[in-house]
């Protein structure tokens, strides 16, 4: 049997911060990213878009080879998820596996928070979905879980503007509405995968003492740890080193702002569902 790449899959950029995490975990094994960079963004669009757009990407990995596939982008596995675990996989391809970056987030935060008031940041896809608040509360019930979307801050990341002066008032705008609303949150989840590259001004406004929970080295952790108990799926991932980059977009054009979420130059190749 050939080895398989790892899949990761995002609407966009931001799942590349996760996978720089995942590469210090596992750094023999071989990734294939794919960013849908030509129809993001998906935070405000229906279930049923995200859906069929998560769904395009899945079986587009799984056609490259991909046997383990993590979908890297909050918005997609808050909406879109669940329903291709239960409904597609049996149908399409019941021997592989498609993980999310939110459970493993959800099913440790409780032992990071002392004061049991958490807040979740944001895109408005994924705080409508409540998908945070229920995975939380189906872990650890007592835990009161205040969420805040923002949707201007994966645009100022984008346009590579989260370092200027003007992400102040939109950084600091969203910290004091969820603070304002429960002044007994101690820990905060950025929950998209842009957020990190703002965590610099999320700190400057933040109270002092509150935790920030970034997604990308828990995600990193829970799937090396997914892998050593599934070694049926491990022993089909190849371990050459190799990274091979997608886009639905113009790859120069793609390759530029990658670059500044994956922290080295990206040549990535172009692709069409």
């Amino acid at each position: 049997m050939e080895h398989s790449p790892i899949g990761l899959f995002d609407s966009g950029f931001g799942g590349l911060t996760v996978l720089k995490e995942i590469e210090q975990a596992l750094p023999s094994n071989d990734f294939l990213y794919l960013g849908d960079n030509a129809r993001t963004p998906y935070g405000n669009r229906s279930f049923e878009i995200v859906y069929s757009y998560t769904l395009d990407a899945v079986k587009w990995l799984f056609d490259r080879g991909c046997r383990l596939v993590i979908i890297a982008c909050n918005t997609a596995a808050a909406k879109a998820l669940r329903t291709l675990q239960q409904k597609d996989l049996p149908r399409i391809a019941a021997e592989r596996r498609v993980l999310g970056i939110l459970r493993p987030v959800t099913e440790r935060i409780g032992h990071r928070t002392k004061s049991r008031h958490i807040g979740i940041l944001a895109t408005a896809g994924t705080v409508a979905s409540n998908s945070y608040a229920i995975e939380i509360n189906r872990f650890f019930p007592d835990i009161t879980v205040v969420q805040e979307a923002c949707p201007m801050w994966v645009p100022l990341v984008e346009n590579n503007e989260g370092g200027g002066e003007g992400a102040d008032y939109f950084v600091k705008q969203h910290i004091d509405r969820l603070m304002t609303r429960d002044p007994l949150i101690d820990t905060i989840v950025l929950g998209c995968t842009h957020y990190p590259l703002l965590q610099e001004k999320i700190f400057r406004y933040l109270p002092h003492g509150i935790e920030i929970v970034s997604q990308g080295k828990i995600v990193a952790e829970s799937l090396a740890e997914y892998l050593k108990r599934h070694p049926e799926i491990a022993d089909q991932c190849g371990r050459r080193g190799r990274r091979d980059f997608y886009t639905s977009e113009k790859a120069d054009v793609f390759d530029r702002l990658a670059t500044l979420f994956y922290g080295r130059e990206i040549r990535s190749k172009e692709m069409e569902f």
